[in-house]
């Protein structure tokens, strides 16, 4: 029982300094790290099974000592899987926020979806060409009197202050 208490809690570290290395590890290999611990885990816990029956077969005046160191490994490898998954979780949320975030550049928020959508609608009303591009042109020119308008208003307003103040 000794030797494979031994075996287990020399993984148990190295299962630690696996997940050391796992937060530096970059994003091609961070999924073979992590089913290399997954793995080193399950070793672990198939040792612990067999360390609680050699356990359960020691000397009434060894068996709580053995119980106890048994089930000190057993909670260690239990908040070594439970830091595998928070990795696992900050990990799948991190890599979705990065889809939602190309998918949004990714994105072209110009009006011209909507403005085939309003073409359509007045081919169906059946508006004509020639009437189409007088209201495209029209909202051009307002585009530019309004920019226009804006500046003048910031003339006067940085007049307004310049002079009165």
């Amino acid at each position: 029982m000794e030797g494979l208490y031994q075996q287990t809690n020399k993984q148990v570290h190295e299962v630690q300094s696996h997940m050391g290395r796992l937060e530096t590890s970059d994003k091609e290999s961070v999924h073979l790290v992590e089913n290399e611990i997954q793995a080193r885990i399950d070793n672990i816990f198939s040792n612990l099974e067999r360390l609680e029956i050699l356990s359960s077969k020691e000397p009434p005046n060894k068996r709580q000592n053995a119980k106890l160191r048994v089930d000190q490994l057993k909670y260690d490898v239990q908040h070594l899987q439970t830091a595998l998954r928070n990795f696992q979780h900050r990990r799948f949320l991190r890599e979705q926020q990065e889809r939602q975030r190309e998918e949004l550049l990714a994105r072209t928020f110009t009006a011209n979806g909507t403005h085939k959508k309003i073409l359509d609608v007045a081919n169906m009303l059946g508006l004509s060409n020639t009437v189409m591009r007088l209201i495209e042109k029209r909202a051009f020119q307002d585009r530019f009197l309004m920019l226009g308008g804006m500046a003048v208003t910031c003339v006067i307003m940085f007049l307004v202050v310049q002079y009165l103040t």
